[in-house]
């Protein structure tokens, strides 16, 4: 249904992405907060929601069992499957975010022992909050000397960073995962309930981290998507993030008639992916299918004795067949090709592309890809 409204209204939401800054999200935020653009991408993902009346409230706490199921959402594990049961004396298998949590130990995310608490109704401090962060990962191995040298240099209330916390701070400090608020600089506040703007803003740290290096438990579920098609072999792979470079070519399958002598500047044209785009492992890009729309951005009339047509198109926008919308900038210069004889001595040759035509397209920018799941992050 969003990719049938897409086509329908192209020129107007083409126009309104790229001259209007994003609207805020949520009533009582805006695109001044410093969490906004965290807040914003896992509100796109569906890690965080907000409130029924539009607000997100983000100066108030979280729970521990709603920063569980935030964080198993943002690694995207909500549809594993773990049959290890967990033995915490106040949970039990009717409470809501049982089976979240079951995943968070799983996930090594937090630690299960006989008879501990878990306090789900507790609010989830900063010192909690980041060491789940830091537990997703594989990091690199530190002394408690070493990581209290790294955070004395930058925290005056270093000295007040609990035992159980000192490792895991000093690997988050040198991974720039500790989220410190405007006013709030210089003071890591291990042990102050987190709000729902710096939980928004660790998770997001989170994320890009453990699509590198994820710890050995999520890696392995964490797997690539792979599948036949149209090869683009310079893609950098980096753990489970694909980019392709700037310069790039793939095909799209044309849906709307152009041409040279038919074609104004700014007319719309709409094409789709003919095949899957993958890398030389075979790892998905981008999905058959997808939706593709841009602009015909010159033309040039063939005449006859005098010169050859010419279009260039400029495609602005994709759709995946998930209902991810993007701006994705590319061009294609189109001309008429091998020419006959005649032409080669009168020139005039026309451009007309058909429905289903292939185009090449050279891409503008770099297109940067979840390898698991095909969310594209825009640049």
């Amino acid at each position: 249904m969003f990719k049938k409204i897409l086509k329908g209204l192209f020129v107007l939401s083409t126009v309104c992405m790229l001259s209007n800054p994003a609207h805020a999200f949520y009533s009582d935020m805006d695109e001044n907060h410093w969490a906004y653009q965290s807040i914003k991408f896992l509100t796109e993902v569906g890690v965080v929601v907000g409130y029924p009346d539009g607000t997100y409230k983000p100066d108030i706490p979280v729970t521990r069992a709603e920063f569980a199921s935030m964080a198993i959402k943002a690694l995207g594990q909500e549809d594993a499957t773990v049959t290890q049961e967990i033995h915490f004396s106040d949970i039990k298998p009717d409470f809501w975010a049982y089976d979240i949590i079951k995943k968070a130990v799983y996930f090594d995310l937090v630690t299960d022992s006989n008879e501990e608490r878990f306090r789900p109704y507790d609010s989830v401090t900063r010192a909690e909050a980041i060491s789940i962060a830091v537990n997703a990962l594989t990091t690199q191995q530190i002394s408690e000397q070493k990581a209290q040298e790294i955070l004395e240099k930058s925290y005056e209330d270093y000295t007040q960073i609990p035992a159980w916390f000192l490792l895991a701070a000093g690997k988050a400090q040198l991974l720039d995962m500790i989220i410190v608020m405007p006013g709030n600089e210089g003071k890591l506040e291990a042990e102050r309930p987190a709000n729902r703007a710096e939980v928004a803003a660790i998770l997001y740290k989170m994320m890009q981290e453990a699509k590198l290096n994820p710890n050995a438990k999520l890696a392995e579920s964490m797997q690539k998507r792979t599948a036949e098609g149209y090869i683009v072999d310079n893609v950098k792979v980096q753990g489970s993030i694909g980019i392709i470079p700037a310069g790039s070519i793939f095909p799209i399958q044309m849906e709307t008639v152009v041409g040279s002598q038919i074609s104004n500047v700014t007319d719309i044209y709409t094409a789709k992916v003919p095949k899957n785009i993958v890398t030389k492992e075979k790892y998905l890009l981008i999905e058959q299918g997808s939706d593709l729309k841009g602009q015909v951005k010159h033309v040039q009339r063939a005449k006859l004795f005098r010169q050859n047509g010419e279009l260039i198109i400029k495609n602005e926008l994709l759709v995946t067949p998930h209902d991810q919308a993007v701006m994705l900038y590319g061009v294609a210069t189109l001309d008429p090709g091998k020419i006959g004889f005649w032409r080669k001595i009168f020139k005039g040759a026309k451009v007309l592309t058909m429905p289903d035509q292939i185009v090449n397209i050279r891409l503008l920018g770099p297109l940067k890809i979840d390898l698991t799941n095909g969310y594209i992050y825009e640049q």
